[in-house]
């Protein structure tokens, strides 16, 4: 019960907060009175929570809010793709548990929607957990070179220096699941390959987990060659956002062209995710909101 309730009954506190029906503790016991669809939702809630607590998760009001929002669904919050020094990787909402087994069952996924959805952060612990069952026999990492308000050109050093930079937030992502020394070995060894978009032209990429992160980026022309390197064994993520879609003006967007194109081909599938499935703060959350009204504004 103290996993459940959390540090100070932290989440105890927060659940409290959000049903609507009365919640009486005592001792290990819980008891919920109020109109029936209420209690029904808080006990799917605390439920969810006990769950997790046996699992040997330690829920939060965070994890509180999740359960709450998807009706106590902890099949969600159970679904764990892997844990590295403590830390827990899983789907926190329907649509990214969507995006999870998405990949996990077709060859090509897409994953479309905006900043902060875990886009790429779960695609790349699905491909290191891959990497550690034996299921693939390299992770690649790729993403076009394409300048947000900043030119290539000015950065300092050579061709990969220069880029280095685009793919930060990949390495950021690998740098919480793979220990230093091991990811030092993998990227010497050639396991863990990063590249830009167009070092993939003329490749076929076998028994391999490839990501295309920023996917908007690209071209019809590029997407298509970046699909058509898919080999025997392997297993592509393709991940992006198209309202941040950065090629000149009047450039149709591979993204968009791709999921025009390729809907209802058997072994591709598309996922969406929404501002309802952004986790990294609230403060986010509300930033895109208030783009996205701003951008609806300019356009009446």
């Amino acid at each position: 019960m103290l996993d459940v309730f959390g540090e100070r009954d932290s989440v105890l506190r927060r659940v409290e907060e959000l049903v609507e029906c009365e919640v009486i503790v005592r001792g290990n016991e819980i008891s919920l009175r109020g109109k029936e669809e209420a209690v029904d939702r808080a006990e799917a809630v605390f439920n969810g929570l006990v769950g997790l607590a046996e699992e040997g998760d330690h829920p939060t009001p965070e994890t509180a809010e999740r359960l709450y929002g998807m009706g106590g669904g902890r099949e969600v919050l159970g679904d764990m793709i892997l844990t590295h020094r403590g830390r827990r990787v899983a789907p926190k909402t329907r649509n990214q548990k969507a995006y999870t087994d998405a990949i996990r069952q077709n060859q090509v996924v897409f994953g479309i929607g905006p900043a902060g959805t875990g886009k790429t952060y779960l695609a790349v612990a699905l491909a290191v957990d891959a990497l550690s069952r034996g299921e693939v026999s390299r992770i690649i990492l790729t993403r076009p070179a394409v300048e947000a308000g900043e030119s290539l050109g000015f950065l300092p050093g050579d061709m990969m220096a220069k880029v280095d930079p685009y793919f930060r937030p990949l390495y950021d992502a690998l740098y919480e699941m793979v220990d230093p020394a091991k990811f030092q070995a993998h990227l010497e060894r050639g396991i863990i390959e990063i590249a830009p978009l167009a070092f993939m032209r003329g490749r076929t990429l076998n028994d391999a987990f490839i990501i295309l992160d920023e996917a908007q980026n690209t071209t019809a022309q590029q997407m298509k060659m970046f699909l058509t390197r898919l080999g025997f064994g392997s297993k592509m993520v393709v991940t992006g956002d198209i309202t941040q879609v950065d090629l000149p003006k009047g450039r149709l967007s591979g993204l968009q062209d791709a999921r025009r194109t390729l809907t209802g081909v058997e072994g591709v599938s598309f996922i969406g995710l929404r501002r309802d499935d952004i986790v990294r703060s609230d403060l986010v959350m509300r930033i895109v909101d208030a783009y996205d009204l701003a951008q609806e504004n300019s356009e009446e």
